[in-house]
């Protein structure tokens, strides 16, 4: 019984560990991967498909589009902030205006763009993965939306 005490106390952090948010991936080989700009990302990193053994295809980007648009102010998201409901398929566009200088960073997606003072900055990608996802400021940490795909 305490061996398996043991084990549990030192898994127990595990989820924490692993729940960080991090800017580059580790692959099988050893080498990292950066996520792709928004300017050039259609589709989500190859990592983030992954459901298993048997292979899936990701559905064909519809001719649909999804837009959002987010503003910071003193670190505070307004707009269209909280949970967002995109179609599975669909162009999505988030329009960002931020008053500092940033980095949007869209998990699951590993979708970037930079944040410039003033100026409003797009994040585009291909909604071809069902799930929720955060849209979040990398340097202040702030959640601007959660995508929910599907």
């Amino acid at each position: 019984m305490t061996a398996r005490r043991t084990l549990a106390a030192l898994l127990l952090p595990l989820p924490l560990v692993l729940a960080g948010c991090a800017g580059t991936e580790a692959s099988e080989s050893g080498a990292t991967s950066t996520p792709e700009r928004s300017s050039d990302s259609t589709s989500p990193d190859s990592t983030s498909t992954d459901r298993g053994s048997a292979e899936t295809s990701a559905p064909a980007p519809s001719s649909a589009a999804t837009a959002f648009e987010v503003q910071v102010t003193g670190g505070q998201p307004t707009g269209d902030t909280g949970r967002v409901l995109v179609p599975l398929g669909n162009r999505v566009t988030v329009t960002i205006t931020s008053d500092a200088p940033d980095e949007a960073h869209l998990h699951g997606y590993d979708v970037l763009v930079d944040l410039e003072p003033g100026t409003p900055a797009e994040l585009a990608f291909d909604a071809t993965v069902p799930g929720v996802f955060e849209l979040e400021l990398h340097d202040a940490g702030t959640v601007l939306q959660t995508l929910q795909v599907g």
